[in-house]
């Protein structure tokens, strides 16, 4: 359980999922509707959706059509949003003040990309004390192979298989997949 003290609620972390972002991402339309079935699940059962974006000059500028949550995904005004510049999603964001005014002590973590923001935002919560659960089909990269990196669905497997046994004291981390993901 979180080391967080009285921090028993879960949230679910929505990660970038940007037109700009995940236009070329691995298995993209399936990714978003498991993305868009996580977060149904997490209204039903009245869990807070978190949405992440990233800015970048010149690239993912906010307004513009890049930056935009994709259309299938339906970000609800009284949903809180963060604005993030680096990877990890805590870092000079109030993504910590927003989980901590909702008594979160738990993540649920989807979105992009899978091998920069994602796993720099779950080595981020679980530093901070926090339990972080990766759907194992709801995250997505793109395809870095031209820099040396390993195709995308060997990314996101590695991603999958590393975290499904990563620990921490006092904490959990796993993974789950979309079909699996229960807020009961």
């Amino acid at each position: 359980m979180t080391t967080l003290e009285n921090r028993p609620g879960t949230a679910v972390l929505v990660i970038d999922v940007q037109n700009g972002v995940v236009a070329t991402g691995h298995q993209r339309d399936e990714v978003v509707a498991n993305i868009g079935t996580v977060v149904g699940k997490a209204r039903q059962a009245g869990v807070p959706v978190v949405w992440i974006q990233h800015n970048e000059p010149g690239n993912l500028v906010a307004g513009e059509e890049p930056w935009k949550i994709v259309p299938e995904l339906d970000p609800r005004i009284d949903e809180a949003n963060v604005q993030k510049a680096y990877p990890d999603s805590f870092e000079d964001t109030d993504l910590e003040k927003v989980l901590a005014g909702l008594g979160v002590g738990k993540v649920v973590v989807t979105g992009a990309q899978t091998d920069v923001c994602v796993r720099s935002t779950l080595h981020g919560a679980l530093v901070r004390g926090y339990d972080a659960q990766l759907v194992s089909d709801a995250h997505t990269t793109e395809d870095n192979t031209s820099y040396g990196a390993p195709s995308p669905d060997l990314v996101i497997a590695h991603t999958n298989l590393y975290w499904q046994y990563h620990e921490a004291p006092g904490r959990t981390a796993g993974i789950v997949k979309t079909e699996d993901v229960s807020f009961g």
